[in-house]
């Protein structure tokens, strides 16, 4: 399980070494033709990483239901999205992982409620789970890689 941990861990490093140089402003922006911006994605991968491992689970969410309901699926940014509230974003976006690694470790997750993923893919025990996410944590790092093109470096 250390590694599928790594596997999910390693590209977030990588996803936030890309956008550190990044204004809120810029987090906030949802350019034309794009249904949410940079920061909506972090926060959306941080929520969905709560709701597929620890609500499927019955277990309650490591993070402040303010980084946890809004940015379900079928959400968009309705709000700007302060410099305290992306950086708490960005210590989650790490942290949360950790977290997860902690709670695998300690087995937390026997209750694992099975449900079929709108990809549909069957989720029947944290450890499918774990498997599933580098795919979706993969769809929502690319969305933020096409969203820091509007912000050349330099």
């Amino acid at each position: 399980m250390r590694k599928s941990i790594e596997i999910i861990l390693k590209p977030r490093l990588m996803v936030l070494n890309s956008i550190k140089d990044l204004s809120a402003e810029q987090l906030n922006l949802v350019p034309q033709g794009f249904n949410n911006n940079i920061i909506w994605n972090l926060a959306h991968m941080i929520s969905a990483q709560q709701g597929i491992c620890y609500t499927r689970a019955g277990l309650p969410i490591v993070t402040d239901d303010k980084f946890y309901t809004p940015y379900r699926p079928d959400t968009k940014p309705t709000d700007f999205v302060g410099e305290e509230d992306i950086a708490t974003i960005k210590a989650l976006f790490v942290s949360t992982i950790e977290q997860l690694e902690t709670d695998l470790d300690k087995g937390i997750f026997g209750n694992y409620g099975a449900f079929t993923t709108r990809y549909g893919v069957e989720l029947d025990s944290i450890d499918t789970a774990v498997a599933f996410l580098p795919f979706h944590e993969g769809l929502h790092a690319g969305y933020i890689m096409s969203l820091r093109k509007f912000f050349p470096k330099g």
